[in-house]
């Protein structure tokens, strides 16, 4: 019998990602609109752990399930860690992800000190009150220009020394191997794996 979790979110690779990931622990993951929630929360959390927590405890209270949250963005040392838990807000809610990069690389002109780093945690919260948290980063650098066209959000412009190459260039399955994301599902999926076998 597969336990069921929520994943707080309404996009499709961020289940399916989720899924592959939790499935070998006998979890099936699905979305608020398959257990019949229409919960809209408010981020108004300070950090990316406060956000997703806030996130998780809502989607659980709703559907009675386990529910699991990110919350992830883009910190700019030049910017004192901005645009941080607003990067999906960054510049108004009107602009996309291109008019968001644009805006950052606007933001960086002129700026020698281009380190920046991608953060994202993940929260779990289950009806019994137990929670589970973990986070994961990349550090990287603002690049002068957008490069490649693959992913999402500030990908063409967060360049990845070690990699030569912005993650907007790196395919999927690279980019999920030292992604921030990736580094905290890893660390969450071992987490989930110990509480369930208790």
């Amino acid at each position: 019998m597969m336990e069921k979790f929520v994943l707080a979110t309404h996009n499709a690779n961020k289940l399916k990602e989720m899924s592959a990931i939790l499935s070998q622990y006998g979890v099936q993951v699905v979305s608020p609109g398959e257990v019949g929630i229409t919960v809209d929360v408010e981020e108004t959390g300070t950090t990316f752990a406060e956000n997703a927590m806030l996130k998780a405890r809502a989607i659980c209270d709703a559907a009675g399930l386990p529910a699991i949250a990110d919350d992830s963005g883009l910190c700019v040392d030049a910017l004192n860690g901005g645009p941080g838990v607003y990067s999906a807000r960054y510049g108004g809610e009107e602009l996309d992800d291109k008019g968001r990069y644009t805006l950052l690389l606007r933001s960086m002109r002129g700026q020698t000190t281009r380190a920046a780093h991608f953060a994202c945690a993940i929260c779990c919260a289950f009806p019994n009150g137990d929670t589970l948290t973990a986070e994961g980063t990349c550090g990287g650098t603002i690049a002068f220009a957008p490069m490649g066209e693959n992913g999402f959000g500030y990908d063409p412009v967060f360049f990845v020394p070690e990699k030569a190459k912005t993650f907007a260039q790196l395919t999927a399955e690279e980019k999920a191997e030292i992604s921030h994301r990736g580094r905290a599902l890893a660390e969450f999926a071992e987490k989930l794996g110990t509480y369930l076998k208790k």
